[in-house]
């Protein structure tokens, strides 16, 4: 008489998925590492402030192109703290205006979130439908041209930048240069807009291998 043994019952192994972070981590640490160090560069370059505010340095230009030439040497020497200025001046105004803070907030976490930064396996899904990347990109240019072209954002920003460059314009002018002393062999092309096409160039520098990389 064969015996039997007790009736072997399946058992269904679940493996635990743990969930993704919303975007890459790795590539947004690398990212932010390295506009950190480019902001820190940057800071390190500034002139010192009472230098900058040095009462006796100031008179009224005799003629245009006396302030003219004023304007172009302040900007070469204290580029970074007139950049310093503009920015104070942009950040007041939003802080002054939380609505406008806010909706500017809303659009950078947008690209963060849903295109930037998102893991190339997790496709955008919203109310049960999927985005391709293409779709998202189309979607965020459309919010972004929405955001700060037909609210008080893009009107706020362009009165921010033009009242940071009026006054950089007005110091520039009204302060005599001829105490600053600058290094002969610094580029010609140091003014104010190609110290902005710098930054931006490597902010983009800084944001391509992030990007890429989420994207692998």
């Amino acid at each position: 008489m064969s015996s039997t043994g007790p009736p072997v019952l399946p058992i269904s192994t679940v493996q635990s998925t743990e969930s993704q972070p919303p975007i890459s981590v790795s590539a947004f640490r690398a990212f932010l590492s390295r506009l950190n160090d480019s902001f820190r560069n940057g800071i390190s370059q500034r002139r010192p402030w009472p230098e900058l505010t040095d009462r006796s340095a100031f008179s009224r230009p005799e003629s245009f192109s006396e302030a003219t030439r004023r304007i172009r040497k302040n900007y070469s020497y204290f580029r970074i703290n007139y950049l310093m200025v503009i920015g104070f001046t942009l950040a007041f105004s939003l802080l002054s205006h939380p609505f406008s803070l806010l909706l500017l907030l809303g659009l950078l976490f947008s690209w963060v979130f849903m295109y930037l930064f998102r893991p190339a396996d997790q496709p955008l899904v919203i109310f049960g439908r999927t985005f391709s990347d293409r779709e998202t990109l189309g979607i965020l240019i459309i919010l972004s041209v929405f955001v700060i072209f037909l609210t008080s954002v893009g009107s706020l920003l362009i009165s921010a930048i033009m009242v940071g460059f009026g006054l950089v314009c007005a110091h520039g002018a009204f302060r005599a240069p001829e105490d600053l002393f600058l290094d002969e062999q610094e580029p010609a092309n140091t003014g104010f807009l190609s110290f902005l096409g710098g930054a931006a160039s490597n902010a983009a520098a800084a944001a391509v291998p992030a990007v890429s990389a989420t994207r692998i």
